[in-house]
């Protein structure tokens, strides 16, 4: 099942853009995707609770599918990844945060900034966390704790990154979380391709089997370190290719099995 997070949209709105004022009255709300359709459910933890409304999909506006307390990140999942960037493979994961802050929608805009001179794409296969998870045992079913699989684009400073050495100020500009369309309960992530296009010719290609680290020892290390909470998503690390971005791109991150996440991008101000 997609399960989306939207808002619908006023009729008579024309273009379907929204001034301000309307999008208040607009209560963002949650569905699942059934063709063309998006049909209401309570929550996203309670899909097979559905309400008794249901919209066409091209009459809605698909935000982040969930809203997360935290963004975890894992670093240098892939091999070939981590040549490229100079860096020899992790022999346990590499973890970094995202603030929530930095969240935006499908085909909302990337803004760049002005304090650095490479802003970079990362396509990469999320995980969205169903329920409380904490020091999980190495025996344990992290499999149960996932509520399906997203699309995140892990937008990065490359040069700032380099600068600082940690990541924190380089990924984490407003803008720089792009995450959606939908959750996918139903992904084997072991099957799942990774793709990542920019102005439609294709930056990144990868299966998620080639992860270094799987989700599950990736959800049992995270929980070793911190509660994670229904909604928490983890960014399971991009393959290479990755490259800059420019004002008037159009980057898309495909994975297969969920869809296509689409952002254009801005310069700053």
């Amino acid at each position: 099942m997609k399960i989306c997070r939207f808002q619908p949209l006023i009729a008579g709105s024309g273009t379907g853009k929204l001034t301000e004022e309307a999008q208040a009255l607009s209560t963002p709300r949650y569905g699942l995707v059934e063709g063309e359709q998006v049909v209401g459910i309570r929550d996203a933890f309670h899909f097979e609770e559905r309400t008794k409304e249901d919209w066409a999909l091209n009459s809605v506006k698909l935000l982040s599918p969930c809203e997360p307390s935290k963004i975890v990140c894992v670093g240098r999942n892939f091999a070939e990844h981590a040549a490229e960037m100079g860096n020899n493979v992790p022999k346990e994961p590499l973890i970094f945060l995202k603030p929530p802050s930095a969240i935006i929608a499908p085909e909302e805009p990337i803004v760049m900034t002005p304090l650095s001179e490479r802003v970079d794409y990362e396509g990469e296969l999320a995980i969205v966390i169903a329920k409380k998870c904490s020091r999980l045992k190495a025996s344990g079913d992290a499999a149960s704790y996932v509520l399906g699989y997203t699309c995140l684009n892990d937008v990065t400073a490359r040069d700032l990154q380099k600068k600082d050495v940690q990541f924190t100020r380089a990924k984490g500009f407003d803008t720089f979380c792009p995450f959606g369309p939908v959750i996918e309960t139903k992904l084997d992530p072991g099957a799942a391709t990774i793709e990542t296009f920019v102005n439609r010719i294709r930056k990144q290609s990868a299966r998620a089997a080639e992860m270094i680290f799987t989700v599950d020892v990736i959800i049992r290390w995270i929980s070793q370190v911190m509660t994670l909470f229904p909604g928490d998503v983890i960014s399971t690390g991009t393959p290479s290719g990755v490259g800059p971005l420019s004002a008037g791109d159009v980057v898309e991150v495909s994975v297969g099995g969920v869809g296509t996440l689409r952002n254009p991008v801005v310069a700053a101000g």
